[in-house]
């Protein structure tokens, strides 16, 4: 019944796209309008519309009129026109939803339109790409359109000053990754300046591969982290007790699938016996347990897991005094990589060689909770709606699909299942020869760069022998019929080809050793984009990881942009100068040189991409299925599988295996049904649900912490902005003298049960004040209210008295400094603490209690107890600190490290960043310039290749020319 109702009313993504198919007409009308304006008067139009909002207007009442202007200004400057369907695109954008549009559609011309419309607010707009290569080549070639529109365009990208940032977020476009935003806000709010801030707010970001970004990256949170003390000490003792303690095996149990290791209860007694009489406990504690002694507990936990889990030679190696992680999957060593959470510093610990210091996390965030920081958030990618309920759910984001701007005619085959990975091999390099001989490209997807590697190397030696079958002169109409936009005469096309036989062919073998081939491993992004870019030509043969190479479109025959781009630099590097006459003659060459390749791929089948692998998500090979068939052109995809590859050997390797056997199926030899197509898309729905749940559940855990760090974060950003901090500083007295008074004087307890020493010491310590507390609880009939109206005054007075020998503008600094530096030094100090009790909360499992629950309650308590030791460390410090007055030091930012582990490899982002840089600069490659009055007067007219006048012995054009 549903099935009918959906053919005759279409599906409700049908409905959504059908009414922005009818906006585009409207769109389509005022074309003609906005074609006859010359280029002065169509720039003029962003004045007009900003004036319109400023008037009260809104952005959706002005949107027909600003799309048509974006379409029209993107075919003067670039000679392109926005199909139909991608203004239906931008419409979804400005809509705050998920286009998702197939490979080859042009989603980075979609953007120019929603961009164009939001930034007129002036509120900003931010344009997030998945590397420095794509932000900055979006850019400059997208950024040529808003120019000339009259709109800034910035670029952020990793090496910027903090005035070069500044200055891109307060263009009215900004282009950056997800990781650079995501550290420039965790920077922000770890200045000790308002100036000092680049951000400006999070009020519309577009999400270029919104898939890869808002999921796979989101798998690992955006870190800053610093050094801490040293625990060297600690780590040693607590491995020393551990080894003592698991040498019986009834305290511990050991979970090797799951990776866990955990005290029994025999084991928490014994070890709290040994910890109680070495007096390691934390001072007013009795029992391991305690809040106080969570950080112990921690150390416990990691040395029990580092001590039965971890093993030497398996999990790691000692090489040079070191110790280096081993991946479970390559055997490799992973150089520069370290365990989180005290974990790496136990395993140094256990092994006797030198313990670096842990490093503390300073500030961090999720991706998710980044992102949802924004007013309106969008996004377009190839594959989404796989994850629709995922994007929903978090995001509260919309997945629409929008139709192809021509008819998809690429062919899906059933994928072929080998016994073995070995088989497979020979079987996909056999297929590669073949499409390499006839002139048909094709691109080959793995799921690792080891898989990527192993496959050249076999591609290198590969002897092959392809019989090649060519149509004789008087049926070659037929190719031309294959291709046909018309359904009909396809079909007959096809009929008519599976009848020919033998003789209706002309037959050719050739042999030989070794395929040519280029291996991208997602790493040297800009050097890719040119691999990837001639990926189309004929008999092309390209491996590359699932994440090589995107944001390029593989066009058959070549990419007349990516050559002219890199015609360009050779001429650069070689410093000749190009004409505008030189490039029109060069682009004239390469079109004619194109078009002549392209017909010899499409006379071949088109690009053929070939899966290695199913991956554990359908998104990740839909998109490598995407790089083909784009604009209607033909193409074929398929799949080669073995029962070793981890998807099936985890979830049916086994059974297939055997299955496979009892049929005879001979070496070499491969199964191919629809069926199993099915079985192997539910094996990875299986995987996708349990991915979503640890993202879901991760989510849960960070929300809790989310809404604590918006509430520090603001409470920082208003002790930066206030000139005067004195009230603030003032309630924080009265609140740490309250209470100091109801613990040492409890309401409704007996004068004789007052601790009036300990008040005494308390607030000699904390106030710096000597008062005769005595002397006024011994008076008759006085209350505990009147004892603190009366240390009030008292602090009130010492108060007033250090502000007259201190004086009133240096104090009022003092107090913003001290709140400022407390603020943050309370708020790692809990980060450490939450990461520890995320680290044991699980336990409450066993007591039938809710961790997530347990965790909530937990950190509310750390939280209240962060304000609590935040009133009373600050006030102690104004109250009772001497100070002499020197030239004081300028507040630094702490050293840091910034981490982002990549999800597939483990390996941290950050870590090299030049990696992403370009060998030779982009053209326009302006990244963000500060403007020329930053440098002393006269020195912006220094040549450029001539040093600089600072003295630094540099050009000035890699000195402060560079600035500019």
């Amino acid at each position: 019944m549903l099935g009918i109702a959906k053919k005759i009313f279409g599906s409700s993504n049908d409905r959504k796209v059908k009414d922005f198919m009818g906006r585009v007409q409207k769109i389509n009308a005022l074309e003609p309008k906005y074609a006859a304006l010359s280029d002065d008067e169509l720039r003029m139009m962003t004045d007009a519309f900003r004036d319109r909002l400023a008037a009260g207007e809104t952005l959706d009442k002005i949107m027909n009129e600003a799309f048509a202007v974006a379409r029209e200004a993107s075919k003067r400057v670039l000679g392109q026109r926005q199909y139909d369907v991608q203004l239906a695109g931008g419409m979804i954008l400005h809509d705050g939803g998920i286009a998702e549009m197939r490979t080859g559609e042009g989603k980075t011309l979609v953007a120019v339109a929603p961009v164009y419309l939001n930034a007129l607010s002036g509120e900003g707009v931010h344009v997030i790409t998945v590397n420095d290569y794509l932000a900055r080549r979006d850019a400059e070639w997208m950024g040529r359109v808003y120019r000339f529109l009259g709109m800034e365009v910035g670029v952020i990208v990793n090496g910027l000053s903090s005035g070069q940032r500044q200055a891109a977020y307060a263009a009215d476009i900004t282009y950056g990754t997800n990781n650079e935003f995501g550290f420039d806000y965790l920077r922000d709010n770890l200045v000790y300046d308002r100036r000092e801030m680049v951000q400006r707010g999070h009020h519309f970001a577009i999400v270029d591969e919104v898939d890869s970004i808002l999921i796979d990256e989101a798998r690992t949170p955006l870190i800053i982290s610093g050094p801490t003390e040293d625990r060297s000490d600690l780590y040693l003792i607590v491995d020393g007790i551990i080894k003592e303690l698991i040498q019986d095996k009834s305290t511990f149990d050991l979970d090797e699938k799951q990776r866990q290791a955990l005290l029994t209860e025999e084991g928490s007694e014994k070890i709290e016996e040994i910890m109680e009489a070495r007096g390691l406990f934390e001072a007013d504690t009795t029992g391991l347990y305690d809040a106080a002694n969570i950080t112990l507990v921690h150390h416990i936990n990691q040395a029990l897991r580092a001590n039965t889990l971890y093993q030497k030679d398996k999990d790691y190696i000692i090489k040079a005094g070191e110790v280096m992680l081993i991946d479970e999957f390559t055997g490799r060593m992973m150089q520069g990589r370290r365990l989180s959470e005290g974990l790496h510093q136990a395993i140094e610990a256990k092994e006797g060689v030198k313990i670096m210091p842990e490093n503390q996390t300073l500030a961090s965030v999720t991706i998710q909770n980044y992102f949802r920081l924004y007013e309106k958030l969008s996004g377009m990618t190839g594959t989404a709606a796989t994850e629709a309920q995922e994007f929903l759910d978090i995001y509260k984001m919309d997945v629409l699909e929008v139709p192809t701007n021509r008819p998809v005619k690429r062919i899906d085959h059933d994928d072929e299942i080998f016994r073995t990975e070995a088989e497979k091999n020979l079987a996909i390099a056999g297929l590669i020869a073949e499409c390499h001989v006839k002139g048909q490209p094709i691109l080959v997807g793995t799921v690792s760069i080891e898989k990527s590697e192993t496959l050249s190397k076999l591609l290198e030696t590969h002897e092959y022998e392809v019989t090649l079958k060519t149509l004789k002169p008087q049926h070659a109409h037929l190719m031309e019929m294959v291709v046909s936009e018309d359904e009909k005469v396809r079909r007959e096309a096809k009929k008519a080809y599976s009848a020919l036989k033998d003789e209706d062919f002309d037959i050719e073998v050739r042999r030989g050793k070794g395929i040519p081939h280029s291996v991208l491993n997602a790493r040297q992004h800009e050097q890719e984009a040119y691999i990837v870019a001639d990926a189309g030509l004929p008999g092309a043969v390209t491996i590359a990881t699932n994440m090589a190479g995107r944001g390029t479109d593989i066009q058959l025959g070549g990419n007349l942009e990516m050559r002219l781009q890199k015609w360009r630099q050779e001429n650069r590097n070689m410093a000749v100068e190009v004409t505008p006459e030189m490039e029109a003659a060069e682009e004239a060459r390469l079109k004619a040189d194109i078009a002549v390749q392209k017909q010899k791929s499409l006379a071949a089948g088109g690009l053929f991409v070939l899966g290695t692998e199913r991956h554990e998500s359908r998104r990740i090979d839909n998109q490598l299925r995407g790089r083909t068939g784009r604009q209607g052109d033909p193409g074929t995809s398929k799949f080669f599988l073995s029962c070793e590859d981890d998807l099936l050997r985890i979830f049916a390797g086994d059974r297939l295996d055997a299955i496979m056997r009892s049929f005879g199926v001979a070496e070499g030899e491969a199964i191919s049904h629809p069926w199993l197509n099915r079985a192997v898309e539910t094996a990875q729905k299986r995987v996708e649900t349990r991915n979503y749940d640890i993202r879901k559940n991760l989510l849960k855990y960070d929300d809790v912490v989310n809404d604590q760090r918006k509430a520090v974060f603001e409470q920082r950003q208003e002790f930066m902005d206030s000139e005067d901090l004195s009230e603030l500083v003032g309630e924080f007295r009265n609140d740490v003298i309250a209470d100091l008074i109801e613990k040492h004087m409890p309401p409704k307890a007996y004068a004789e049960q007052w601790d009036i020493e300990g008040l005494d010491e308390k607030v000699r310590s904390t106030l710096g004040l000597q008062l005769p507390l005595a002397d006024w609880a011994a008076e008759e009939g006085v209350s505990n209210e009147e004892i603190e109206e009366r240390v009030i005054a008292a602090a009130d007075a010492r108060a007033a008295e250090r502000l007259e020998q201190i004086g009133a503008d240096q104090t009022r600094g003092l107090e913003k400094q001290f709140l400022l530096q407390m603020i943050d030094m309370q708020w790692r100090e809990h980060l450490v603490h939450l990461d520890h009790l995320r680290g044991v909360i699980g336990l409450r499992g066993y007591g039938q209690r809710d961790p997530l629950n347990e965790y909530k309650t937990e950190a509310f308590n750390l939280f209240e107890t962060l304000l609590y030791e935040l009133r009373h460390n600050v006030t102690r410090w104004l109250m009772t600190v001497e100070f002499r007055f020197e030239q004081p030091p300028a507040m630094e930012m702490p050293e840091f490290q910034e981490i982002h582990l990549n999800p597939g490899t483990g390996e941290n982002e950050m870590s090299n960043p030049l990696a992403q840089l370009p060998e030779g600069a982009l053209e326009g490659d302006d990244r963000a310039r500060l403007p020329v009055d930053v440098l002393p007067a006269g020195w912006e007219r220094t040549p450029r290749n001539s040093n600089c006048p600072c003295g630094s012995g540099r050009k000035f054009k890699h000195c402060h020319g560079s600035l500019i």
